[in-house]
């Protein structure tokens, strides 16, 4: 059975019973209230009075009968004292028990009959899921591929929201997304959002990332479920006082510096890494870069190349040495700057004293034009490459 008698005598508000129209009421109401709430005063005052008075006679007491039994000063005396701070304690404690009487019979009111019966939110630790150091690095990125691939959208949706009770509101509705991998996602993609030349946008997610953030840290200093702490963060980001907000604020500064420069460390790599393909698509039969062998070649050798006169080529190769004209040339093949049968090479070198493999009775040398595998090598093409035929 549910006993009902503690709901019986509740007083009612001060605004509830009738009033004869000549009594101003709202002046009525406002003295009843501030009359009872006086008496509710009055009687908290006389609390704390019996109870300072309750912790002054036990601590006195204490001291008599401790210097009792060490046997310090007159002992008659002491044992007087230690009679009367007793008959004083149990004063005190019948006075407390009266108060308690009082208390509790008095009705319910509206200020009473409404106080919270919890004062905090307690969290079943045992239900919280393995801290993220207990994982390898190979199964949090496998976590992270998994949770991106099943809720981007909404961390997207999260990231976009612009106020903070819609922020907290979204997150207490979808409680799993607040976890450590929801910054992380975020920090991809505001580095993704900076490399595209999406300043603004990705200055608005990195707030977003950053109260996420410090969420993850409330909960791990008070080593609670970071769900318990979207309210407070919330509440306390827009309560704070200037100290707490402008340390928030130079922490997304902070972190949107830290971006700017991961994005641009990005966008490099991902230059050389393009610059490098291009390289390797442009290299010759032999393994060399065109381009690298033309720069390296004399002056006079790349205005052959240049205006294709294999006359000029040639009396260019005579006048170097036999061994560095063989280096040059061998280089040419192997970058695909020249692509000669067997007696083209003879050809060149002719006057160098370079000697041609296949004697007389060797076929007639053609030259046939190395075309570029790059736009890169293309624009250098027309000047470095040609076909003669002889």
């Amino acid at each position: 059975m549910v006993d009902y008698s503690k709901w019986k005598d509740i007083e009612i508000s001060d605004d509830e019973d009738d009033t004869h129209p000549n009594i101003d009421t709202p002046s009525l109401f406002r003295w009843r209230h501030q009359a009872r709430v006086e008496r509710m005063q009055e009687q908290e005052k006389k609390k704390e009075t019996v109870e300072k008075k309750k912790q002054t006679t036990a601590e006195k007491l204490k001291e008599a009968k401790d210097k009792l039994q060490r046997q310090e000063g007159n002992l008659d005396e002491l044992k007087k004292i230690i009679d009367e701070l007793e008959k004083e304690q149990e004063r005190v404690r019948q006075e407390e028990e009266e108060l308690r009487k009082k208390e509790k019979s008095q009705p319910w009111n509206v200020d009473t009959i409404s106080k919270p019966g919890f004062a905090k939110t307690v969290i079943n630790k045992s239900a919280i899921n393995r801290r993220e150091e207990e994982l390898t690095e190979e199964q949090k990125e496998m976590n992270l591929r998994d949770f991106i691939k099943k809720y981007e959208k909404q961390m997207k949706e999260f990231g976009m929201l612009r106020k903070y009770d819609d922020s907290k509101k979204y997150l207490q509705d979808k409680h799993h997304l607040v976890c450590e991998d929801m910054p992380n996602y975020l920090v991809i993609w505001c580095i993704e959002l900076e490399m595209q030349e999406k300043h603004e946008l990705m200055a608005h997610v990195a707030h977003q990332c950053i109260c996420m953030q410090y969420i993850l840290d409330i909960a791990k200093q008070l080593e609670v479920d970071p769900r318990a702490c979207v309210a407070s963060f919330f509440q306390r980001i827009q309560e704070a006082e200037n100290e707490y907000k402008n340390q928030f604020l130079s922490e997304i500064e902070a972190f949107k510096e830290r971006i700017r420069k991961r994005a641009q460390e990005k966008l490099q790599k991902l230059i050389e890494e393009q610059e490098e393909e291009e390289r390797k698509a442009r290299l010759g039969p032999g393994g060399l870069d065109p381009v690298e062998v033309f720069e390296s070649l004399p002056e006079e050798l790349q205005k052959c190349f240049e205006t294709r006169d294999i006359g000029m080529l040639q009396e260019a190769m005579a006048k170097l040495p036999p061994e560095e004209a063989r280096v040059h040339l061998q280089r040419c093949i192997d970058s695909g700057l020249w692509v000669p049968d067997a007696k083209s090479a003879a050809a060149a070198t002719s006057g160098s004293g370079v000697a041609a493999e296949g004697g007389d009775d060797a076929e007639e040398p053609v030259y046939v034009e190395a075309k570029p595998k790059s736009e890169d090598a293309q624009a250098e093409g027309d000047s470095k490459e040609k076909e003669v035929t002889k």
